[in-house]
């Protein structure tokens, strides 16, 4: 009996990470004459998990570039356009989809163009849509595509070839260099940690799951939380580390499982929270370079390492849905994608 599809997915995103980095590298030429200097800001957008991706994307965006970037949900790019885009400045807009026919986004970029805003970057991993091609630049990584619902291998392939274009705009040539390493160091670490995830995931004395990560590591605990929940129907939230204490640790009792995604250069203190979770009952999966739960198979700039934070947490998702009975490829009262009437058309 083969397995589902969202096991597959995930087993094989590698190939997708590769396929988006040497989609970076054949665009080194756009990239280059894009000109940063003439956007006042950067907006990425997208829905869904797109969304989560657009808040790691904006913080490490910015993080490297020093130009203000924020990330927004596509709806509210629509719905709150003043609040977004300030007049007499000139935007960036990066545009997530993994399919292109999101609703919110699509009319989120025709509004933009009709607008005359700025320019528009597009990411998405089906080539043969409309919206592929609605970019100043585009970027279309077919091995990301998936037949599952829940995003695992196209949110991991979108999120590194933003890292990629991020790297480069940047004029960090040494961070895009050692990317090319990422698809292997992914391999390695499936391989090594799917019975751990395995054994986590099937662990139903666990009743509630909460992901910690600051930066840009914040909108990939976004994005395992929602994994958790769409894949297993599981309690799940996600917080910046030092967030946690305050409020949120009243809920952590010994059913708590605490995923850590560790940073380097603020990792003592949020070891600090962990170990005070822990001595409240919690149990920490901890995530890092070095010392951790989960550990790195080589050693990266901070900057680009993030995408492997993903993984592991894709594979607990998956094994709790297995434990709990139920589909990971069907989740509850979802679809794959979300289209609303009355969007299309609208003015702004």
């Amino acid at each position: 009996m083969s397995k589902p599809v969202t096991y597959q997915e995930i087993m094989t995103q590698d190939v997708a990470w590769q396929q988006a980095i040497e989609l970076i590298d054949q665009n080194r030429l756009d990239l280059e004459h894009l000109n940063l200097e003439q956007f006042d800001q950067v907006i990425f957008t997208g829905c869904g998990s797109t969304y989560y991706l657009a808040l790691a994307a904006a913080s490490l965006f910015q993080e490297l570039t020093q130009i203000p970037a924020r990330g927004l949900p596509a709806s509210e790019l629509l719905f709150y356009p003043l609040s977004v885009f300030p007049k007499k400045l000139r935007t960036l807009l990066v545009a997530i989809s993994r399919s292109g026919e999101s609703t919110e986004t699509v009319t989120a970029v025709e509004q933009f163009v009709r607008n005359q805003l700025g320019e528009v970057l597009i990411i998405t991993n089906y080539e043969q849509k409309p919206f592929a091609k609605m970019g100043k630049i585009n970027f279309a990584i077919p091995a990301g595509k998936e037949q599952s619902i829940a995003q695992t291998r196209a949110f991991s392939s979108m999120y590194v070839c933003i890292v990629g274009m991020a790297a480069l705009l940047a004029g960090r040539k040494d961070l895009f260099a050692a990317m090319q390493q990422l698809p292997l160091a992914g391999r390695v670490l499936i391989q090594k940690y799917e019975a751990l995830a395995k054994s986590i995931g099937s662990d139903l004395s666990i009743d509630r799951f909460y992901f910690l990560g600051s930066g840009p590591r914040y909108g990939l605990a976004c994005e395992v939380s929602l994994k958790m929940k769409e894949m297993s129907l599981s309690h799940s939230e996600p917080f910046h580390f030092f967030e946690f204490r305050h409020g949120p640790k009243s809920m952590v009792t010994n059913t708590t499982l605490l995923g850590a995604f560790l940073s380097t250069s603020n990792r003592s203190m949020e070891e600090d929270v962990i170990k005070e979770m822990r001595a409240l009952g919690a149990r920490p999966i901890t995530f890092a370079s070095d010392n951790a739960d989960v550990v790195f198979p080589t050693l990266f700039p901070e900057e680009i390492i993030n995408v492997l934070y993903l993984p592991i947490m894709q594979l607990i998702a998956y094994y709790r849905a297995l434990a709990k009975g139920l589909d990971p490829d069907r989740p509850t009262n979802l679809d794959a994608v979300v289209r609303l009437n009355g969007l299309n058309g609208r003015s702004g």
